[in-house]
């Protein structure tokens, strides 16, 4: 059962460690999986690695350095009870520069939303470094203790993940400012909060409203909303158009965009060949690891 395969994997130290991928499960309605054929075609535009496929015409920022710089990144987890060591992550190397979007993209399985939860720090990566640029200078967020880590997460990294997580009964308006309320105030980061819903189309009368009554794309837009609203330098979606209808999903890429031309240094994990074309400066496949 899942909660046996739960008891089973090894804890990491961070007390909001996740499980690893293969113990969720959600509806494949709600997956936008590319063909085999394009999949294949994606892989040969992205080379080995990586390559430049965004657009030609918006200027480079590869000259200001890395934003995030992640060089030999690990990630097992142990089944001890079987005495096994499952790959999530095996070698993982890259790096991301302000105002870039960088998409990890491959089969699934092949470890992309693991990479984002050992940048975010809910999973403890078990080699490599993951090197952060900050005002106070750079910072090895694969080593860093968990004082640091939450200080880092406050002002210099965002996660948008698949599932929303907020705390009951609290109001969406509530639940999207709640982010930029150290750096705004209540009332602009309310503001802000406010202009995002109304661009990500979630009706005014549901503000007031707690998510956990929405329905599911109306959760997600609520979690993509909260993402940017924080401000943050570096922004970690993951999947963000999955469960979306084609409108919203496009006012999503448009917000993705805007944010990313205005400095904001993007890792997106896709399924969508077409996105990946759309919005990536730089793509990184990832093989899955052998069993």
């Amino acid at each position: 059962s899942i909660r046996r395969q739960r008891q089973m994997c090894i804890r990491d130290r961070m007390s909001d460690v996740r499980w690893p991928m293969s113990d969720v499960r959600c509806p494949m309605s709600d997956v936008q999986m590319p063909s085999i054929e394009g999949m294949n075609m994606l892989k040969e535009d992205i080379g080995h690695r990586t390559s430049d496929i965004g657009p030609k015409d918006r200027p480079r920022t590869s000259d200001i350095g890395p934003l995030l710089s992640i060089d030999g990144l690990r990630k097992t987890f142990t089944l001890h009870e079987r005495g096994m060591t499952l790959s999530a992550v095996v070698g993982c190397s890259f790096d991301v520069h302000p105002g870039t979007l960088t998409a990890l993209v491959g089969p699934s399985g092949a470890g992309k939303s693991s990479v984002l939860s050992c940048i975010f720090r809910t999973y403890r990566p078990s080699a490599g470094r993951i090197m952060l640029t900050t005002s106070d200078g750079p910072v090895d967020l694969a080593s860093a203790d968990d004082r640091a880590v939450l200080r880092l997460r406050t002002a210099h990294l965002a996660f948008v993940t698949q599932f929303l997580r907020c705390l009951p009964r609290q109001p969406a308006l509530a639940v999207v400012a709640e982010p930029a309320l150290l750096a705004l105030g209540k009332d602009a980061a309310q503001e802000r909060a406010a202009s995002l819903l109304e661009h990500l189309g979630v009706p005014g009368h549901l503000w007031s409203l707690p998510p956990a009554t929405f329905s599911g794309g109306e959760k997600q837009r609520v979690n993509l909303a909260r993402g940017f609203c924080a401000g943050a330098p570096l922004l970690l979606l993951d999947e963000p158009t999955a469960s979306l209808d084609p409108v919203s999903r496009e006012r999503v890429v448009e917000l993705i965009s805007r944010t990313r031309d205005a400095g904001t240094a993007i890792v997106a994990v896709f399924h969508d060949a077409d996105l990946v074309r759309r919005l990536a400066d730089h793509t990184v496949y990832l093989e899955a690891a052998p069993c």
